[in-house]
């Protein structure tokens, strides 16, 4: 077995176990939930190893919650009904850190509505960052970056290809060993098996795997975009595929419940002008190369592609944003008004920082967008506590006039 590489939600796990008396770990299929929870866990049962224990399960749910604790309950959503039972334990024992539950789909809301506080914590894990991945030296903190401070970094010898392989590759544990074909080829497997296999079983209900993979193609077209219903249908209909408005909406909703579609929620809290500010999320797929592999792009055809390469590299900042933001509780945003846009915000307590996202770290590509930037800050009823270009490669610095520059490899919590 390969060693484990720590992730940034391993804290996170270990906080909600002593916080609740059962966390609920849960993200896409493959990026690691069962590996990270058997690092806490003292015993363990998955259910998606064993038809015959689902069904007793399903009888007696309670057999499934014996054992030491915390009790690694795998795939917890494939017996709904361990849910109940593990918050009567919880109620029963009236201990922290009883139970770790992880899933890969998130089972409809009659299941998980009586929650009870103090019952349950949840975590949230996404594919691996870069940092997590080794592939970022970590030297630029995003929690200093928004206290004010700023790092330096002479910046990774990585070339534009080099960080298109990255991103093919994705952040699936099992692809970090593979050869960068095989890990391609296992992203597209992936995505078949969610169209032809997980969507059905996510909840019975039958759906054409020939839309869903029309409508993962039109979300990886548009990624990192404000794109609308109704481009996703012309693109569907454009696909060879029709889907209804309603349909559409119940498809984006089975793919958000396999934890593949993410949304980056807009922000405009600290606006002083009237500007009218856009209030729908930017559409993402949980890992860039999901959408790479959606296109069928190879590193070199997306460094022949700028304009693809940049939308999906946008993706992967997203990503690791999201990833960092989560592990010192903060959450990352969107901004666009009429005038202008931050293709991120993160916000933490009282403090923002303002991110636009280039592949190039060419200066004027850097003046260009640092001079919009300040501009925009101006505008804003809270100062910011920094703004930041996040590029693909190059050297980390803060800018004379207090912008700073830094590359997704240098790039940490």
């Amino acid at each position: 077995m390969p060693a484990y590489l720590p992730r940034l939600v391993d804290d996170q796990l270990t906080r909600g176990l002593r916080s609740a008396g059962a966390v609920v770990l849960e993200g896409p299929k493959a990026c690691g939930k069962t590996t990270t929870a058997r690092q806490q866990a003292a015993s363990l049962v998955r259910l998606d190893a064993s038809p015959q224990l689902r069904v007793a399960g399903q009888v007696d749910p309670g057999l499934l919650l014996a054992g030491e604790t915390p009790r690694l309950i795998d795939e917890w959503q494939l017996v709904p009904e361990v849910w109940n039972a593990v918050r009567h334990s919880v109620d029963e024992r009236q201990a922290s850190g009883q139970f770790i539950l992880t899933g890969s789909a998130t089972p409809t809301d009659d299941v998980t509505r009586h929650t009870g506080a103090g019952r349950f914590s949840r975590v949230r894990m996404m594919p691996m960052s870069l940092l997590e991945q080794q592939r970022s030296s970590g030297e630029v903190s995003l929690r200093a970056l928004l206290d004010g401070e700023a790092a330096s970094s002479a910046g990774s010898d990585l070339d534009l290809l080099g960080v298109a392989q990255l991103l093919c590759r994705g952040g699936w544990p099992g692809n970090l060993e593979r050869e960068l074909g095989d890990a391609i080829n296992a992203n597209r497997d992936y995505l078949a098996t969610i169209a032809g296999a997980d969507i059905v079983t996510l909840d019975g209900v039958r759906r054409d795997p020939r839309k869903v993979s029309a409508l993962i193609f039109a979300l990886a077209r548009n990624a990192g975009t404000y794109v609308t219903n109704r481009t996703l249908q012309a693109d569907i209909t454009g696909d060879g595929q029709n889907l209804a408005p309603r349909t559409l909406d119940s498809y984006l909703d089975a793919l958000a419940r396999l934890w593949l579609y993410v949304e980056q929620p807009a922000w405009g809290q600290h606006m002083r002008s009237s500007a009218q500010v856009r209030r729908a999320p930017k559409r993402h797929l949980v890992d860039p190369s999901l959408a790479a592999a959606a296109l069928g792009a190879t590193p070199e055809a997306l460094v022949a592609d700028p304009e693809t390469f940049g939308q999906l590299f946008e993706s992967l900042v997203f990503r690791d944003l999201s990833i960092y933001a989560q592990a010192i509780d903060a959450r990352v945003f969107a901004y666009q008004d009429t005038a202008a846009e931050l293709d991120a915000v993160v916000v933490r307590g009282d403090r923002w920082m303002g991110v636009e996202v280039k592949l190039s770290g060419r200066a004027e590509i850097v003046d260009g967008a640092a001079s919009g930037m300040l501009r925009l800050a101006e505008r804003m009823r809270t100062p910011p506590s920094a703004l930041a270009v996040v590029t693909a490669t190059g050297p980390s610095y803060r800018r004379p006039d207090g912008v700073v520059v830094t590359s997704i490899l240098d790039l940490g919590p």
